[in-house]
């Protein structure tokens, strides 16, 4: 494919393979926390710190690959990234403690998280503002494959052949996108040969990215609204299996039944992105998101909801989800050029860093109740709303 002219279909395709690998890193192994609490001898609780290690590796990798994405280009560090990815799975599957589990789980990430950043900013090179927000939608469609499809193979793997064989799974499918990457990934980019990667200057770099106004509004209001989806992904395996006492395979349907509230709102977006303005669509989706959060938090305190109660709640407020983030990612991205792999990569941590915090906050709760999950939701979608009206004021 030439470096200079590119189809959009085959693009889209390759940036939606790069960014659904982080999340089939998270979901496919979701079903299998009892079988790998089993056969390392420890508890689901504790296998699932390792859920929180690979947050906070993504949260810090992102970090590490913007300003190199800027100086050597796009491919080169993506390439370094994949192959971190490959090594780091392959170790865990050779894990015999839960301790070595956190630790390559850590490491995975930090590989991992290279292909989504680099695929937002690829999204920044190709596209503007307004088309950005309608790709990042289709990536959203793209990238629905994980939670419709590795919950459940996850669950089968875990089953007939041992937990061990998720990360080997994992580590092919590394290899395949490496390949993809190779092969059919276009860059019109050209390296910055004015980026430092004097740690100082570095530092100075991503400061000057943070204190555009536009830039860390729609940022912090997306990535703490963002992280009210980590709550729910670490808080699933204890709402659905251990309280509603759920089959494995019935939280695979039930994890993919949630997530087509996402992917189905995404793809709205698209729609409404042709009559609505970003800002308008990501106002209503965090004002959603807060009553859906109000609607789950009532609900559980009084009793009022049951396991289809529950259900009904997360799919809409999952679906607001799909309507906000898209349009906060393109929003925060639309002032950069040249540092564009900087901005997407800071956004990509102040996503992952929330969303590690709520995760962890999930642990350190004890959550084996509704309540102090749907509190989490509540204030999360809550600070995010007020961050964005207090950042348009100013």
């Amino acid at each position: 494919m030439s470096e200079k002219t590119f189809n959009k279909t085959s693009l889209i395709l390759v940036l939606g393979a790069l960014t659904a690998l982080g999340p089939f890193s998270i979901d496919m192994y979701l079903p299998a926390f009892p079988k790998m609490a089993e056969g390392l001898g420890t508890t689901v609780s504790q296998v699932a710190m390792s859920l929180s290690s690979y947050f906070v590796g993504l949260a810090a990798g992102q970090l590490f690959y913007g300003p190199f994405l800027d100086r050597f280009g796009r491919k080169i560090p993506l390439y370094m990234g994949l192959l971190i990815y490959i090594l780091a799975s392959i170790g865990c599957a050779f894990s015999k403690s839960v301790e070595a589990l956190i630790f390559f789980r850590f490491i995975q990430a930090i590989g991992g998280c290279a292909a989504g950043v680099t695929a937002m900013a690829m999204v920044r090179d190709y596209f503007s503002s307004q088309e950005s927000a309608r790709v990042l939608s289709l990536l959203i469609l793209i990238l629905g494959l994980s939670p419709l499809l590795a919950p459940t193979v996850g669950g089968l793997l875990a089953t007939y052949l041992g937990w061990q064989s998720l990360f080997w799974v994992l580590a092919a499918l590394g290899g395949f996108v490496l390949c993809l990457s190779v092969f059919f990934l276009p860059s019109v980019y050209v390296p910055n040969k004015q980026q430092s990667l004097h740690p100082l200057m570095i530092v100075k770099n991503y400061w000057a990215i943070l204190k555009n106004p536009r830039f860390y509004t729609y940022a912090l209001a997306g990535a703490i609204g963002f992280s009210g989806m980590f709550a729910y992904l670490a808080a699933s395996p204890t709402i659905f299996m251990e309280i509603f006492k759920v089959s494995e395979q019935t939280y695979g349907f039930i994890f993919a039944l949630l997530a087509s509230g996402l992917i189905g709102a995404s793809q709205v977006n698209v729609i409404l992105l042709k009559r609505f303005t970003n800002s308008k669509i990501l106002l209503g989706g965090l004002i959603g998101m807060v009553s859906m959060g109000a609607a789950f938090f009532l609900g559980t305190f009084y009793g009022a909801f049951g396991l289809i109660g529950t259900l009904v709640v997360l799919f809409l407020y999952l679906s607001c989800v799909g309507f906000s983030n898209p349009n906060a990612a393109s929003l925060a991205l639309a002032p950069f050029a040249k540092n564009a792999g900087s901005a997407a990569a800071m956004i990509g941590f102040l996503q992952m860093a929330s969303g590690a915090i709520a995760s962890v906050l999930i642990g350190v709760l004890k959550a084996q109740q509704i309540l102090p999950i749907a509190a989490v939701f509540l204030a999360t979608s809550s600070v995010a709303l007020c961050v964005l009206l207090l950042g348009r004021r100013s």
